[in-house]
């Protein structure tokens, strides 16, 4: 891009580093950007801004928020608290409510066990999933991690260790609010290797009203 402005060749390279962008469409991106008034250039940067200062994590489950406050998920009294449905990241809850058909809340992981890629159980918010669901009102958990192998180990990780704090309670005689807990998997529908927010809306919808035990 030896031909182009240094500034125009720079913003082309920031845009082309962003998920599903490559070259042409950022030199296209940045030459619409330019080509626009300065009143609709300012008021780009200033919603760019706006979105990266406030643009949060919800404090309950995880979703994209803002100002640290609850999503609007947790935050609707119509939702179904007695489901939760299990994500590796907000853009796989933001695929499912496209669906349209899903009525419970969400938690957010923030990704999924892969020890070759550093990120151990603990690096999850795995523990938080685990206390929301030990309060008594969940009954029904339904693991939607990505139909990869990763998602796959994350999800019978957490079969694992909801049996193991069942146990506990019950050793302890306070197993009743576990013993209604029903864990259930997203359908075979999905392609294997398959990420939730690169699947259509009738597809999951498909997965999620068919979904399995667990």
């Amino acid at each position: 891009m030896a031909s182009l402005p240094e500034a125009l060749s720079e913003l082309i390279h920031r845009l082309s580093r962003l998920p599903g962008i490559g070259p042409r469409a950022a030199e296209r991106m940045a030459l619409a950007i330019i080509d626009k008034n300065p009143a609709e250039i300012a008021a780009l940067a200033d919603a760019l801004n706006d979105a990266v200062a406030r643009v949060t994590h919800c404090p309950h489950c995880g979703c994209l928020s803002q100002d640290n406050r609850p999503c609007r998920v947790c935050d609707d009294n119509a939702r179904d608290r007695s489901i939760i449905c299990v994500v590796e990241s907000p853009l796989d809850s933001i695929a499912l409510e496209k669906g349209g058909g899903y009525h419970g809340l969400y938690h957010v992981l923030g990704g999924a066990i892969s020890p070759l890629s550093g990120v151990l159980p603990e690096d999850l918010r795995i523990s938080e999933l685990l206390a929301r669901v030990g309060d008594g009102v969940v009954s029904e958990l339904i693991l939607a991690t990505n139909a990869s192998p990763e998602g796959e180990a994350t999800a019978l990780y957490i079969r694992q260790e909801l049996d193991e704090l069942h146990e506990r309670r019950a050793a302890a005689g306070s197993s009743e609010s576990l013993a209604r807990i029903r864990v259930t998997r997203l359908a075979r529908g999905l392609p294997s290797g398959s990420q939730l927010d690169y699947t259509d809306s009738a597809t999951l919808q498909s997965a999620l009203d068919n979904r399995t035990e667990l």
